[in-house]
């Protein structure tokens, strides 16, 4: 009876696959035998196992990870979306969701607030950063995965939910009632003056009123303050929808440039997008601001006004994500998003790298082989390069983070202090006047070393490798007093690294405190104040003699040069090579 029920389950789900292969092979001649053939293999196989295998086995599952281990290989964004993930997905491309607006994290054996966002069903019911949410409509919540708790959380606008949450260091216990909300979340977080008429404006997504949004600022920005210049600020900003690009760069650029064009294997693809209305300033001089976390539609704004050479773009070499995804209903309300195109700026280039695999860990472009390097220009005629995401005109390193500060992160210590500081501390001065003292700091520290966190170097960890090859090849008992005595100098001191790394600590930390009064517009407002980036571009747009140069044909980009020379290298004979360098060598240090 068992195996006659299992049986039947798995024909139910294997008849889906059936019409799927009848499917194919009515569609047209050529390659269908050769699919009709697979699905043929992939059905017997799916029902056989289903049936066989000696454990129990979930058919849904077994089809869904087949479904994403074949999509992974052809790119990392063709993915599948069944319906449980679509609201996600939604929130992800317009930034609307229905549920409470706030952020949730692990952290111990409870999911926790991480953070409520201004004026939403959270914050105005008084939840706070670091409250744990024991129950949700009277169910337990400590068994529950945090992608468990948030789909809890949503549901539909204007029906209610209870929660029951613990206040920390407090020992209360508070029941909410709260009202569901539909959430749209700005793409607009922050903007305002930075330095006398310098605007800045930061830009984390592209929904589909970002620019709007983006003018709305400008011309508060230009009303309230009298602007004279601007930055807008889209690092990490992973893109979103295509077709809000164009109209972004249309604020700045006048009717009828070429932004962006795709081009697919389906014509119906192909498109070229243009600007379309007259420019709101095509005047006021602009620095664009970008990270390796800058990717998609980013890139074709970053891109497209670095070809049209009306910003200067500052910061770190893009993601490189230049493919174009479209959405595909599939039956029962599942969708796959798959690659349709490429997407070129205006100079030609594909912001795409061509080789998926060199890669950084984060997915950003890494190494590219030169000779997948082309050169192109921009409008003024300086030299650009395509082989994955947008080199900016200026280069500014990424700092490192010590493995002090990511333990401190990673392990919750900073985001614990903040909760006990801000229950110690009703309120704190305004964004400009809070800082982190002395006396903060020496507090933080005890806090720090009571909560007995963890973190290995990466010296100690390369150390702890190289016992393990030198005992491998026998050599241990010679060279263990030497690796006991380096090893007694590289064990990391809490106390003592916690001193020595206290500007880069005090920055998270700060940080974190101002988002439990100020929300994440206080964040942002705070981090600017130690932003190399930002005080970079500040320098430039103050010098517009240095800003004009930027985007004039004489400039030679720096980073840009080191790809021309390697270019070069495997192009010229030894002679040309020499001369040429030294021209741009010249050129540069002038």
């Amino acid at each position: 009876m068992y195996l006659y029920k299992k049986r039947k389950k798995t024909l139910l789900y294997a008849a889906a696959i059936v019409i799927t292969i009848v499917a194919f092979w009515s569609f047209k001649d050529g390659d269908d035998f050769k699919i009709a053939k697979s699905l043929d293999i992939y059905y017997s196989l799916f029902r056989d196992v289903n049936i066989y295998y000696v454990d129990e086995t979930d058919p849904e599952t077994m089809v869904e990870n087949s479904i994403k281990a074949m999509l992974e290989k052809l790119d990392p964004y063709t993915i599948y979306i069944p319906e449980k993930d679509k609201d996600d997905f939604d929130f992800m491309v317009t930034g609307q969701y229905g549920g409470i607006g706030a952020l949730i994290r692990n952290n111990g054996e409870y999911p926790i607030v991480a953070q409520p966002y201004k004026g939403f069903p959270a914050d105005k019911a008084g939840l706070k950063a670091g409250d744990i949410i024991l129950e949700i409509d009277g169910m337990p919540m400590n068994d529950y995965k945090i992608t468990e708790v948030s789909d809890r959380l949503k549901g539909i606008p204007q029906t209610k939910l209870k929660l029951l949450i613990e206040r920390p260091y407090s020992s209360e216990k508070i029941e909410k009632e709260i009202i569901r909300e539909e959430i749209k979340i700005s793409s607009i977080p922050y903007y305002g003056v930075v330095d006398e008429s310098i605007g800045y404006i930061r830009v984390t997504k592209f929904t589909p009123d970002v620019t709007g949004q983006v003018k709305d600022a400008l011309r508060t920005l230009k009303a309230e303050h009298q602007i004279t210049s601007l930055i807008v600020d889209m690092r990490g900003n992973p893109g979103g929808l295509l077709n809000e690009a164009p109209k972004l760069c249309n604020l700045f650029v006048d009717k009828g440039e070429e932004i962006v064009s795709t081009k697919g294997k389906v014509k119906k693809w192909n498109q070229t997008l243009k600007t379309t209305d007259f420019a709101y300033d095509t005047e006021i001089p602009l620095i664009i601001l970008v990270s390796r976390g800058s990717a998609s539609s980013t890139e074709i704004v970053a891109g497209a006004l670095q070809d049209l050479d009306r910003a200067v773009i500052l910061g770190q070499k893009t993601f490189g994500k230049g493919l174009v995804q479209t959405s595909i209903p599939l039956s029962y309300n599942a969708q796959v998003k798959v690659t349709t195109a490429k997407y070129y700026i205006p100079s030609g280039r594909c912001v795409q790298a061509l080789d998926y695999t060199h890669r950084n860990e984060d997915g950003s472009v890494g190494h590219v082989p030169d000779s997948l390097i082309s050169e192109f220009t921009t409008k003024n005629g300086r030299k650009v390069y395509d082989g994955g995401g947008i080199t900016p005109d200026i280069s500014i390193k990424a700092e490192k983070l010590s493995q002090l500060s990511i333990s401190l992160i990673v392990q919750n210590v900073i985001f614990d202090y903040a909760t006990k500081f801000a229950y110690e501390n009703p309120t704190i001065p305004g964004i400009k006047d809070f800082d982190i003292t002395d006396e903060i700091y020496k507090e933080f520290i005890q806090f720090a070393l009571l909560d007995s966190f963890k973190y290995e170097t990466q010296s100690e960890t390369e150390l702890l490798e190289f016992e393990k090859i030198v005992k491998r090849e026998k050599y241990y008992d010679r060279a263990k007093d030497e690796l006991d005595n380096l090893r007694a100098k590289l064990v990391n001191d809490k106390e003592t690294d916690l001193k020595s790394f206290k500007p880069e600590v005090v920055q998270f930390l700060r940080d974190e405190i101002v988002g439990r009064y100020y929300y994440e517009g206080g964040q942002i407002q705070t981090n600017l104040k130690d932003d190399i980036q930002l005080h970079k571009a500040i320098e430039i747009l103050k010098d517009q003699k240095q800003y004009k140069s930027i985007l004039s044909s004489d400039f030679v980009n720096i980073e840009q040069l080191g790809m021309k020379m390697s270019m070069l290298d495997g192009k010229l004979d030894e002679k040309s090579k020499q001369n040429d360098k030294a021209l741009y060598w010249k050129s540069a240090i002038n």
